[in-house]
């Protein structure tokens, strides 16, 4: 070796390709004088570098600490080989001979420099729908194997204009291999379909401002679009996909006017205006409080229809370059400030994207269509989050973070978990990183099953694992269950008990060691228990290897399983009966249900007939909620236990004596102990026949639950113990926010959900933990 010169071979893995990675090795390189070349192959970036000894070790440095905003390295590896001479530096060809693995990126939005190409007159993409650079656009929902190409992406069918080819050469330029460039001369192409005429947004934008509905080809599908400030056309919209009364999301242009409709803190802005851009569940403005448009410009009133009595809403703003032309650029005509941009499907469907499919199922949902024909090759539905105490927690993770790799706190086989009928997303997991697929939804509806093995072969497709093993919920009925035994083939199908699920996927999204012993508290809405109960309401002693059931609510009757789902007077019901207090008829929630059903009811919870034990914290919400007269019947998952929080907000509970019986000590040695919910349904109707107002009574209920938590923590667990907060009732902000204060105030370590949802959505997680481990 020459004094004071080398070589080396670097590879670099991780979500390196298709987020200017190569265009920032180019440009590193070029800024130390150092001499090598570039590539992609199919286990991540493989450069060769010569030059001064410290020019190298410097240029390792910033591999490893300066690389690109939406770069992911998962690890730099170095090698000394021998130095061959010559100058310069360049970009080679990609190898597809590697044998290890590289990461996609998820979907980006448009930045800011592409925006403003849009809005230039003088840019040659001005207006253009499609303008994208190294540094955004679509990546996930394009690619259909890596390593990642343009000839693997759905943009292999658009030949790149001479001017184009010039740009993605240019390693100065930003759109430098930036994989799905295009400029207006090689496409892809709008087209619109429906009244009127003319270039397709100007047509699209009057369909719009005339109260039209539209069907809009977005990234990773397709989107129904209308006017939120028009309540004729969204109650249409709502009319049409049978939603009920759940919300739907709107769409703005930009932050200022997302500021207008809803209170937005340092971390929502964060969110909101990050690469991912999700739907932000906010408080509205305060300022729009008491009127229909609060004092606000007509343009940003938000129609009753949006999101009926709720008091958030969930913004999202535009993310793609066709979004920010139909909310119109400067010298367009006036239109829309804020749109309901909600997925493009009837409810319980996956999110429609091929184009001759959503010409045949959107038919009766839009007068009209903005399409295009760049294909999409996986659907993608808009990721949800809220705020909590500063903290972002994730409701759905899908746009803008699928597929991103999660870090594991203990290597795993190649398995492949399924997850959870609600919510559904699968993950695979293989040595020390796991993949979780983008939000498939709810397992009751064959196309959904579909869209689920689409899924899981894409995952298994770009992460390159080959599942040996299957990991499940326990539950015997599941489709997601039956789906794996009936794939599995010969490979082992290892079944996890839900609410273990939920805790390992905490303990991991945290790292905690595998030797790591946690109280887990799970609250949720269903989760099959081995002894043959609907499981809701847990105290768990939990590892990633095991679980012992320490607590759990008392039992009450299921009655119809569904039925009382949907139906909370019938659980109102049920905990008046474990209660032992009369149906009276005084009681909104014994008035609710019908004599006839009344009738049927009792005797189910008399002889048992068609009924199941639960210990479900969330259907003791619907149960408070019926009983305080907030919500009968339900069009949506929780809307009971939704609108029973929106009650208790900002409310004091004042002198409330809600509590849960609990017993003297913790345990006796022969199972579990319960503690019974019968004395705060007890309080509760003492309270609704006072007049206590319906705030006050969800106020103390929230307070009442909040300090169980804090009370079994104190029973079960020791401030050394880590006390893991989770399951869908723990998406309740307020409910959350209390306990983790209590507990903190009192010297506990808290771990919630961060990254992955609390509810169903993160269940593969921690299945494929729990089954790795067990």
């Amino acid at each position: 070796m020459s004094a004071g010169r080398g070589r080396r071979r670097v590879v670099v893995r991780g979500v390196v390709q298709g987020v200017g990675f190569r265009p920032f090795v180019y440009t590193t390189a070029a800024e130390l004088s150092l001499a090598g070349s570039v590539s992609n192959d199919s286990c991540g970036v493989i450069i060769e570098i010569e030059g001064a000894t410290a020019d190298l070790a410097e240029f390792v440095r910033r591999m490893r600490l300066d690389a690109p905003p939406l770069a992911v390295v998962e690890s730099v590896e170095c090698l000394e080989i021998p130095v061959r001479g010559g100058t310069g530096f360049h970009i080679a060809a990609t190898s597809r001979d590697g044998t290890g693995r590289t990461l996609a990126s998820p979907d980006v939005a448009i930045c800011a420099e592409c925006v403003a190409d849009l809005c230039d007159p003088g840019n040659r993409r001005y207006r253009h729908p499609f303008v994208n650079c190294t540094n955004c656009g679509p990546r996930f929902t394009i690619i259909a194997s890596l390593p990642y190409d343009r000839d693997r992406t759905s943009m292999a069918g658009f030949p790149m204009c001479a001017r184009c080819a010039g740009e993605y050469a240019d390693p100065a330029d930003r759109r430098f291999h930036a994989q799905p460039i295009a400029c207006p001369d090689c496409g892809p192409r709008l087209s619109y379909t429906g009244p009127g005429a003319g270039e397709p947004v100007a047509a699209a934008r009057e369909l719009l401002r005339d109260g039209g509905i539209l069907a809009v080809k977005g990234i990773g599908g397709y989107h129904l679009a209308c006017d939120a400030g028009n309540e004729t056309a969204v109650a249409e919209l709502r009319r049409r996909k049978r939603r009920g009364d759940k919300p739907f999301a709107v769409m703005t242009a930009d932050l200022d006017t997302a500021r207008h409709i809803t209170e937005i803190d340092e971390t929502a802005a964060r969110l909101l205006t990050g690469p991912a851009r999700p739907i932000v569940l906010l408080p509205r403005a305060s300022r729009a409080a008491g009127t229909e448009t609060g004092g606000r410009a007509p343009e940003f009133a938000i129609a009753p229809s949006v999101a009926p009595r709720n008091p958030d809403l969930g913004v999202m703003l535009a993310y793609t370059p066709l979004h920010l032309l139909l909310f119109g650029l400067p010298g367009d005509p006036p239109g829309p400030r804020v749109l309901v941009m909600t997925s493009a499907n009837l409810g319980g469907e996956p999110i429609c994207y091929d184009d001759t499919d959503a010409r045949t199922r959107l038919a009766g949902l839009a007068d009209a269509w903005l399409a295009h024909d760049r294909p999409i090759l996986v659907p993608c539905d808009d990721s949800v989050l809220r705020v909590v105490d500063g903290m972002e927690l994730p409701l759905r993770r899908s746009r803008g973070f699928a597929p991103l790799p999660l870090a594991l706190p203990l290597p795993v086989q190649p398995t492949l978990a399924v997850g959870a009928d609600l919510k559904n997303t699968c993950a695979v997991g293989d040595g020390r990183y796991a993949w979780l697929s983008q939000h498939i939804g709810d397992m009751d509806d064959l196309a959904t099953l579909r869209a689920f093995t689409d899924a899981e072969h894409h995952l298994e497709e770009l992460t390159g694992v080959r599942p040996v093993v299957l990991a499940a919920d326990a539950h015997p009925r599941y489709r997601s269950t039956a789906w794996a035994r009936e794939q599995a083939g010969e490979r082992p199908v290892r079944t996890v008990q839900h609410h273990h699920a939920h805790i390992a996927a905490v303990m991991g999204e945290h790292g905690l060691d595998p030797a790591a012993a946690v109280l887990g508290i799970a609250f949720d809405g269903t989760g099959f228990g081995p002894d043959g109960a609907i499981w809701g309401g847990e105290v768990l002693a939990a590892g990633y290897k095991g679980y012992r059931r320490l607590a759990h609510l008392r039992y009450v009757p299921l009655a119809g399983g569904d039925v009382s789902v949907r139906r909370p007077y019938r659980m109102a019901l049920a905990h008046l009966r474990a209660a032992g207090i009369a149906w009276a008829e005084d009681l909104p929630a014994v008035a609710a249900c019908p004599p006839a059903e009344r009738a049927v009811l009792a005797h189910q919870l008399d002889t048992g007939l068609g009924c199941a034990p639960t210990s479900s914290m969330g259907r003791l919400f619907d149960a408070v909620a019926a009983l305080a007269g907030v919500r009968f019947e339900v069009d949506y998952e929780a809307q009971a236990a939704i609108e029973l929080e929106w009650h208790a907000r900002g409310v004091d509970p004042e002198s409330g004596n809600y509590r849960f019986a609990r017993p003297d000590r913790a345990g006796d040695g022969d199972g579990p102990s319960v503690f019974d919910a019968a004395p705060v349904i007890g309080a509760v109707i003492g309270d609704v026949r006072a007049g206590v107002p319906v705030g006050i009574i969800a106020a103390r209920f929230h307070d009442a639950v909040a300090r169980l938590v804090l009370g079994l923590a104190a029973d079960y667990a020791t401030p050394a113990t880590p006390v893991v907060l989770t399951g869908g009732v723990f998406q309740n902000a307020l409910l959350l926010s209390a306990a983790r204060e209590l507990l903190v105030d009192n010297g506990f370590r808290v771990l919630t959900a961060h990254r992955l949802p609390p509810n169903d959505g993160g269940l593969a997680f921690g299945q494929l933990l729990a089954a790795e481990a067990g």
